[in-house]
């Protein structure tokens, strides 16, 4: 695809679409996607379709839309992805995919503006100059002409920022709220800093949880960089393998993914590997942002009580204080989360749909989960561990 983009910006833009990130300058593409959030680099990108782990056999085939202007310079561009099925999403559609080959649609091939198998909140509508406000509905115009041109039933643009989700909405797309539980550091020193701000019960709770695993002689490092040695990303993958072969079913990423990872953004990861003597037994891979400490995979072939909370949630507690990081987002699922101090956010996505009677159904559906949803989060809340002022840490 090469035309003049559909939608107004400061300068005359073209569209093309581009079927290996590897065909954009890095620099060219980080230019536009920031410095902030680790998952919409080119690097992190690149070492998923590099690895064999996005492609056409995935069921992830790569359509990047790139916005150039009239010297070549890319000026806005998307992730974007055609797919034949609805995994690796985690904003679940099954449900819409089945009402609508049920009326005689094909659902799939879809367009998913998203990063692969990463719940991760990001920007999706990657612009070089923040101040040219025609970018971003240039972007979503030529989104839409995209599914026109390719005749798919939809695209999707999941865990966006608010910003972005607030020009989804203002292009008629259908908004769709759902939900994570983040932690946040409020200036805490250390982590027994941060559990005197917890109610008595949950303080005491964490630090018998942590108790329980550091008794057991289990040992826990979190690893970046050169610290991460071939034998830890052996150990790692094993690890989640077997928890995608418990649990989930299909492992997407390859053992070649992250070497890649290791070799383009090593010193963004922080791999906590937990340790039996000399053996690693469990591993949680988080990936560090400007501010933010995100977690992403976990595995374990040790059965010791309340480890996977010691790796995948307080150690990131520790790791993000030490590193004066302000926020970790741990994944999705989880109200447990809540009793260990992670509390309730919404997360965002936005949904355009051609069909037109679909898509009336299908924004009746979004508003009543929109209202359940924000219902759902200021219950959770009100579960929140933090003390009131009355309540004094022991």
């Amino acid at each position: 695809m090469s035309k003049e983009s559909p939608a107004a910006s400061s300068t005359p833009v073209t569209a093309r679409l581009v079927e290996r990130i590897g065909d954009i300058e890095a620099t060219e593409w980080d230019a536009c996607a920031g410095a902030a959030n680790p998952f919409v680099s080119h690097a992190f990108l690149d070492a998923l379709e590099i690895s064999g782990s996005v492609c056409a056999e995935s069921g992830w085939l790569p359509r990047h839309l790139a916005l150039e202007d009239g010297q070549g310079r890319l000026v806005g561009a998307v992730p974007l992805y055609v797919k034949g099925h609805s995994q690796g999403e985690y904003v679940f559609d099954w449900g819409w995919a089945d009402a609508f080959q049920r009326a005689g649609g094909d659902y799939y091939p879809k367009l998913q503006v998203a990063v692969p198998f990463s719940p991760v909140t990001g920007p999706r509508l990657l612009v070089r100059d923040e101040d040219d406000s025609g970018v971003r509905p240039a972007l979503i115009g030529t989104l839409e002409a995209v599914a026109e041109q390719l005749n798919v039933s939809s695209v999707h643009a999941t865990f966006t920022t608010k910003e972005d989700y607030e020009l989804f909405k203002a292009a008629d797309w259908v908004p769709r709220l759902g939900q994570q539980f983040h932690w946040h550091n409020e200036g805490y020193q250390s982590f027994d800093d941060f559990l005197g701000t917890l109610i008595s019960r949950k303080r005491k709770a964490i630090r018998k949880e942590r108790r329980v695993v550091a008794e057991s002689g289990i040992t826990l490092k979190a690893l970046s960089g050169s610290d991460i040695r071939p034998v830890h990303w052996d150990a790692f993958y094993q690890f989640y393998v077997d928890t995608y072969d418990r649990k989930w079913g299909y492992p997407y990423l390859t053992r070649g993914f992250f070497e890649e990872l290791q070799m383009r953004m090593g010193d963004a990861v922080v791999l906590v590997m937990a340790f039996d003597g000399d053996r690693p037994v469990a591993g949680a891979l988080n990936l560090k942002g400007s501010d933010t400490l995100y977690g992403r995979n976990w595995g374990s072939v040790d059965d010791t009580p309340f480890l996977h909370f010691e790796a995948c949630y307080y150690q990131a507690i520790d790791y993000a204080i030490s590193h004066g990081l302000t926020w970790v987002e741990a994944g999705t699922q989880g109200p447990h989360k809540i009793q260990r101090g992670y509390l309730p956010v919404p997360t965002y996505s936005a949904h355009y749909i051609r069909n037109e009677s679909f898509r009336e159904a299908v924004a009746r559906f979004c508003a009543e989960e929109r209202r359940a949803m924000q219902y759902e989060i200021s219950a959770l809340a009100r579960h929140s561990p933090y003390r009131c002022d009355g309540d004094a840490p022991l």
